[in-house]
């Protein structure tokens, strides 16, 4: 039975396929948010988180379901950058911003709870989480062996989406008991996660010979060669995901600005009598 899009070596066409693993996910994911946020007190201001976390869940499922997660599993190494892309930069903050803070408030007091997620979300940990699983999971040997197995697959995808969730929670920062980092700090944070995944998209774009043997092999999907997808794909992850993060500090830096200059007019007024 295929229940997780994998690499299915015959040749690619656009007959719909079914993943009920993808739909069983997406499904638990939002049938346990009902339930818990039904028990949130009546005055938890929830917003449009719930709009947030809705969103997310319709990019994780096109992300993973047909026909994204079988081409990127076994045929375009291109769309294999952009469900990257999706599941650790897009897919995270919606995910958390849909969270209300007493619904996670609710999970994190709880004591063993409370100890891991203070050791994983501290900048350092996450950053160092991220950046592991983006590298190791681009490694020909991950991606020719572990990425075309249905299991292999799923858990790579949700290596993606729990490191990106750890590397979106300081950019976030959801709980202030969690000492989230100054906006100076947030920005600093993001702009470093620039320069590491420049080695995995330098290699894709510059190499002069497929590096997967899986795409490399892989029937034809597109009218681009083996290695042409694999430009493609490196320059994805570059341009795309450098724009994204891009975009994402120069939002913290006008939060930033905002709130720093109403303490500035302040402090230049000075107390009046």
């Amino acid at each position: 039975m295929t229940w997780w899009c994998s690499a299915r070596g015959g040749p690619w066409d656009w007959s719909w396929q079914a993943y009920p693993g993808v739909w069983l996910l997406v499904a638990l994911l939002a049938g346990f948010y009902l339930w818990q946020r039904a028990r949130l007190p009546a005055e938890a201001d929830t917003g449009h988180r719930g709009l947030a976390f809705t969103a997310g869940l319709v990019v994780l499922w096109g992300a993973a379901d047909w026909p994204l997660g079988p081409l990127g599993a076994g045929y375009l190494v291109s769309v294999h950058a952009g469900q990257y892309l999706l599941l650790s930069m897009v897919v995270p903050p919606l995910l958390l911003y849909g969270l209300p803070p007493a619904m996670l408030r609710s999970w994190l007091e709880r004591p063993r709870l409370h100890g891991l997620a203070r050791v994983l979300t501290r900048p350092l940990v996450a950053f160092a989480i991220f950046n592991v699983v983006l590298v190791a999971t681009h490694l020909p040997a991950v991606v020719d062996t572990v990425k075309v197995t249905q299991f292999g697959s799923f858990a790579v995808d949700m290596a993606w989406l729990g490191a990106g969730i750890l590397f979106w929670w300081q950019v976030l920062g959801p709980l202030p008991e969690f000492a989230p980092m100054s906006y100076p700090g947030r920005i600093v944070f993001l702009l470093a996660n620039v320069f590491i995944p420049t080695v995995p998209a330098a290699f894709l774009t510059f190499a002069d010979y497929p590096i997967y043997a899986v795409y490399e092999l892989a029937p034809r999907a597109s009218g681009l060669t083996a290695v042409q997808d694999q430009q493609l794909a490196g320059l994805t992850m570059k341009i795309v995901g450098g724009l994204w993060i891009f975009g994402t500090a120069s939002v913290l830096f006008f939060r930033w600005y905002r709130t720093e200059e109403p303490a500035e007019t302040a402090t230049a007024v000075g107390p009046r009598g």
